[in-house]
């Protein structure tokens, strides 16, 4: 028998707690969109908000440059906002606009071919502004991370060698090693099975290091 006078709480009741507050966090971003859908462009900005971070970040991881990611990524968030209507299932909204973002700078690339060499510490530790559609109102997100910097010729390597993967690789990659995404959310993104995520996410990783092995 348990000794003090505390509560006992069990891990079913923590996990139970858990799913509480997730279904709760989902049910409220719920109603954004559902507010938003129906013209309230104060929960559009509060979307915008929540998810502005990981827009522009995996524009920039599939751009390799801070301005044509901002640029792509206020694309993104016009064409959500234009076309949110559109979206039957409210609680699919992030899936759904990180789908938007990541065929938007997958077609950037394509008719610009633009990818910078340019260190990845460097450019992540700058501010990217993407404008809000629904008020006009400027919105500015730092993309700084915690690891130090990789050395330049390492960090050019990387670059290069994730810009010779296929899109579907080095997206399925970006959204879940680096982003951590489920893998049944970039199933969605990429409109495929989880088990074709899992192996271009495979092929990506034995590309990279079969690529990047003389600095392994």
């Amino acid at each position: 028998m348990p000794n003090g006078s505390g509560p006992v709480v069990s891990k079913t009741t923590e996990s139970s707690d858990l799913d509480t507050r997730a279904t709760a966090t989902e049910s409220a971003e719920v109603a954004q969109v559902r507010r938003a859908q129906r013209g309230d462009t104060e929960a559009f900005a509060e979307l915008v908000r929540k998810y502005q971070r990981r827009v522009i970040s995996v524009a920039y991881r599939l751009l390799g440059n801070i301005e044509d990611a901002g640029d792509v990524s206020q694309d993104a968030f016009m064409r959500a906002y234009r076309h949110l209507s559109q979206l039957e299932d409210a609680s699919r909204f992030g899936p759904w606009l990180i789908r938007v973002v990541s065929n938007l700078s997958l077609n950037y690339r394509r008719s610009r071919r633009a990818w910078s060499t340019a260190p990845l510490d460097d450019a992540l530790a700058v501010s990217a502004e993407v404008r809000n559609p629904a008020s006009g109102r400027r919105l500015t997100v730092g993309l700084e991370e915690d690891s130090g910097p990789l050395p330049e010729e390492l960090q050019t390597a990387v670059n290069e060698a994730m810009e010779r993967l296929p899109d579907k690789q080095r997206l399925a990659l970006i959204l879940f090693s680096v982003e951590g995404m489920p893998q049944k959310e970039v199933a969605e993104i990429l409109e495929c099975s989880v088990e074709l995520v899992k192996w271009n996410v495979f092929q990506a990783r034995r590309k990279l290091k079969e690529m990047l092995k003389a600095y392994l």
